[in-house]
């Protein structure tokens, strides 16, 4: 059995199945269709993370928590390190960081980005928050209920995952797949995890990493093995132009399909 753990933006599966079950019945389909078998399950937790948002604030950098608005600011000066984000105001320096990924990347990855640091901000702020323990448990349950063998964690799914395996070590875990992994992204990311710079969670026995050449989340380049004991091998792939982070992308992959051919 895979259990997989989403990454962000899948808060339209709970919005239009109506629970947390349906929500992840449906995710799991969208997973098994990509990967081409049916042994999968999905953890979902992005009903807690989500806090709604206001008429015309989905792609407004100005309408994140001033702590989000920090984090972008951050990605944006690890994607472009030649490049520091002019000092002032944090509304200029904000707004400054999201026309630059714009240009770059376009407007669906202004849209990306604002969502990816919304969602991250909200899990990470607080060590010990009810969204963050929340989150948490249900991918702790999720384990306790499927007892897989394989876990698969897309995205921030892999900083969930990480927290999980650390805080709740009943079960054994033969192989830890994460892709899409911002787990090691300085300033943003590493520095907030609990616990911080660990290693390979206990039971445990396998962790690969896997990451598309132009993911712009899966920062820094080069992996997860000169950050964390016990990853295995970082895997690099190419996803494709458009495609670069999404879950089912990665899973697409000929890399990740024979790491899963058990």
């Amino acid at each position: 059995m895979i259990l997989g753990v989403h990454g962000i933006g899948n808060y339209k599966y709970f919005r239009d199945n109506g629970s947390e079950e349906a929500a992840a019945v449906a995710l799991a389909g969208r997973w098994a269709e990509a990967l081409g078998r049916n042994d999968i399950a999905v953890a979902y937790y992005a009903h807690l993370l989500h806090r709604g948002t206001a008429m015309g604030a989905e792609d407004d950098p100005l309408r994140l928590e001033e702590g989000a608005q920090d984090l972008l600011i951050e990605w944006a000066e690890l994607l472009q390190p030649e490049v520091r984000i002019a000092q002032g105001p944090r509304t200029r320096r904000v707004r400054q960081a999201a026309e630059w990924i714009t240009v770059r990347f376009g407007a669906a990855a202004r849209l990306f980005a604002i969502r990816f640091c919304r969602e991250v901000h909200t899990y990470l702020s607080t060590p010990d928050s009810p969204r963050r323990l929340g989150a948490r448990r249900a991918v702790a349950d999720a384990i306790e209920r499927h007892r897989p063998e394989v876990i698969v964690a897309h995205s921030l799914g892999s900083v969930v995952t990480y927290e999980t395996l650390w805080a709740h070590q009943e079960h054994d875990v033969e192989l830890l797949v994460t892709i899409g992994s911002p787990l090691a992204m300085p300033g943003v990311v590493a520095p907030r995890l609990v616990p911080q710079g660990a290693g390979m969670p206990p039971r445990v026995k396998r962790w690969v990493n896997v990451a598309d050449v132009g993911d712009v989340v899966a920062i820094p380049r080069g992996g997860l093995r000169d950050h964390f004991d016990g990853v295995e091998r970082d895997v690099e792939v190419v996803v494709g132009q458009w495609d670069f982070h999404t879950a089912t992308g990665y899973l697409r992959t000929a890399e990740v399909a024979g790491l899963l051919a058990l």
